[in-house]
């Protein structure tokens, strides 16, 4: 499974555009991994619905449906290869920040959509599900160009580790949620 690969950000951005879907690629990556770390589903071609996003039918194979089903591979991977779906690290400092705060109030959100209850969680969870909704409130100001995407890409694995503790705890796994 190590060999799955999230579909391009500008494919998703705009497959997004093309089904008048009101969402980032970045924040519906971020509700997709929400949910599914926390025990949902997200099967058959309407599993926006499940993410209370509304728009149309998704169909099998297209840029969307792979981004669900590539999502669900990489949370699964045994070898830890999950990655987040942000803009290249060459992109602008700013708009990376920003992407990866929305990532992670979609994960918010589609983790709440999925979860049953927060008591089963550890308290290694909870605490990593708080500073997720940190992450996801503040405004992150940058002032140092190698500093910052130096402390940038240690926020970014904070959050892949965070989100892969979740998915352990949270009911996550492939049992759980189907490719079909």
């Amino acid at each position: 499974m190590a060999d799955s690969e999230l579909p391009p950000l500008a494919s998703v951005e705009q497959a997004l555009a093309e089904a008048s879907i009101s969402v980032d690629a970045a924040e519906l990556h971020g509700s997709i991994c929400g949910l599914l770390s926390a025990g949902g589903r997200l099967a058959g071609g309407d599993w926006l619905e499940a993410l209370a996003i509304e728009g149309p039918r998704i169909g099998a194979g297209s840029v969307l449906d792979r981004l669900r089903s590539e999502t669900l591979q990489q949370l699964s991977d045994s070898e830890f290869g999950f990655d987040l779906l942000l803009p290249e690290d060459g992109a602008d400092l700013g708009d990376r920040v920003e992407a990866l705060s929305g990532w992670c109030r979609g994960f918010l959100g589609g983790f709440g959509l999925g979860i049953s209850s927060a008591g089963k969680l550890s308290d290694e969870a909870r605490e990593a599900l708080e500073d997720l909704a940190r992450i996801a409130q503040s405004e992150l100001s940058f002032e140092d160009g190698e500093d910052d995407e130096n402390a940038l890409s240690e926020i970014i694995e904070f959050v892949r580790v965070a989100v892969l503790l979740l998915h352990s705890e949270g009911g996550g796994s492939s049992a759980n949620s189907t490719l079909h």
